[in-house]
């Protein structure tokens, strides 16, 4: 038996998908759990791959069972029980050893038990791993933080798991600390603006226009063949083609119209908002999730005043020019949020890999992050993404059909919480003279904070207004 290489903690679900992944790869691993099921029965589905597996009965065995300096991947919730975990292994390990969190953590508590860690002479590592059961499997796209010396130890094992993009491994040290976990969260908030934009033009379609699941599932077969090119709208398709086993008809139509939430989507737009962003289409999305649990609310205003909803007419072109422009703002804002907390935090993000990594694997995989890498690479001005000379031409085409498209969905009664928001934030970022003036004029009166004049000179001293 080749010298066991990493340990992994906790076979649940994403778990055993990640180890029955490296096992596969020819990593010797040691597995454990903390019920004694879960290690039996991977055992027996990992027998048949390359990799040599050991088993050990708790955790204390899994940490004597590794080598130094010892590599101990958990894959359980990242609140309570990794902070228990914490507390009953760390007087198991030594100096230089490394624990990984591979669950979806707020990425203040990994700087926070980074920071603990440490203390202890160890490394402590927060592994954004995306692309659910299937990507932990068969290949995950990865965001790595933690320390330069964890990451030589693990490089050589994450890369050989991970998605590949040709022959690019969809995994890479994003920084310290929470650095990938961060970018996990916001990766999951732009997948949560892009499946609600989804939902908004489904619901144009569907509803507005009057096309059938398969007729709609068409076009989203049609857009996923040019630039708009994406997981998300390739897997739309497929569910929109989907038949109720029971009852026939659309499974679509058999679904309940109420979306769960985890809570990274809310979180990406917590942060954003704490510094000093606000991610509006993000916003927007988390809103409509929120919303969508409200069904008792809903249908008694429906009763009370109706449904609204006006026929429309859309051409599939103009909204093929709308989606797309609608996406590279989208991206925009997430990036945005990136850049913040890159310079709050010292983390000096690498935008252009970071859309990189997120090119397979992922569930936000999609044809635009190659042109959004080299429009990091190329160094845009004001290293905006808006301002990138390569999608000027999506934007001069796009705009004019999102702003036709809002403008006729609205009048129609349809709710766009993200395509209404993209606009928005558009025509605000586009303005070089905007109305906070009057606002800043409102504060000075009732609060006296004082103003900053245009033409530079000195705030007045007193009130100005008398």
């Amino acid at each position: 038996m080749a010298a066991l290489r990493i340990g992994i903690y906790g076979l649940g679900t994403m778990g055993s998908a990640l180890a029955l992944n490296m096992a596969e790869k020819g990593v010797p691993i040691a597995v454990s759990n903390r019920s004694d099921d879960l290690i039996g029965a991977f055992a027996q589905r990992a027998a048949p791959l390359a990799g040599d597996v050991t088993t050990a009965p708790d955790l204390p065995a899994l940490v004597a069972a590794l080598p130094r300096p010892r590599l101990l991947l958990a894959m359980i919730p990242s609140t309570g029980p990794l902070d228990a975990l914490l507390d009953e292994v760390i007087p198991l390990l030594d100096e230089g050893d490394t624990v990984i969190d591979a669950g979806n953590a707020d990425f203040h508590d990994t700087r926070r038990r980074a920071a603990r860690l440490a203390e202890h002479g160890m490394h402590f590592v927060g592994l954004g791993v995306s692309g659910g059961e299937d990507g932990a499997r068969h290949g995950p796209s990865m965001m790595f933080g933690g320390s330069e010396e964890s990451w030589a130890g693990l490089k050589p094992l994450l890369e050989p798991i991970a998605a590949r993009f040709g022959e690019d491994p969809c995994v890479d040290r994003m920084g310290p600390d929470g650095a990938g976990h961060f970018v996990k969260t916001v990766h999951n908030g732009i997948e949560y603006a892009d499946m609600q934009m989804i939902a908004e033009v489904y619901d144009l379609l569907r509803h507005g226009t009057g096309l059938s699941p398969e007729q709609v599932a068409d076009r989203f077969e049609a857009w996923n063949e040019g630039p708009l090119g994406s997981y998300l709208y390739e897997i739309t398709a497929k569910v929109l083609r989907a038949q109720d086993p029971l009852g026939g008809g659309a499974m679509v139509d058999a679904i309940l119209d109420v979306a769960g939430q985890k809570g990274t989507g809310r979180w990406t737009a917590i942060e954003a908002v704490r510094l000093g962003q606000s991610a509006t289409m993000i916003e927007g999305a988390v809103a409509a999730r929120a919303w969508s649990s409200e069904k008792d609310l809903r249908g008694a205003l429906g009763r009370a005043f109706g449904d609204g909803r006006e026929p429309l007419e859309l051409d599939p072109e103009l909204l093929e020019m709308a989606l797309l422009a609608a996406r590279v703002l989208e991206y925009a804002q997430g990036f945005r949020i990136l850049a913040a907390a890159s310079e709050e935090f010292g983390w000096t993000l690498d935008f252009a890999r970071i859309a990189e990594v997120w090119r397979a694997g992922c569930i936000i995989r999609a044809k635009l992050l190659d042109d959004i890498s080299e429009a990091f690479r190329e160094g845009p001005p004001l290293d905006q993404l808006l301002l990138a000379p390569r999608f000027g031409a999506i934007f001069e085409a796009g705009i004019p059909a999102l702003r036709r498209i809002v403008a006729a969905s609205v009048t129609a009664g349809f709710p766009l919480p993200v395509l209404a928001s993209a606009l928005t934030f558009w025509d605000t970022m586009r303005r070089p003279e905007g109305t906070a003036n009057l606002i800043q004029a409102q504060r000075d009166f009732f609060g006296r904070h004082g103003f900053d004049r245009v033409d530079g000179e000195d705030r007045p001293h007193g009130p100005w207004w008398d």
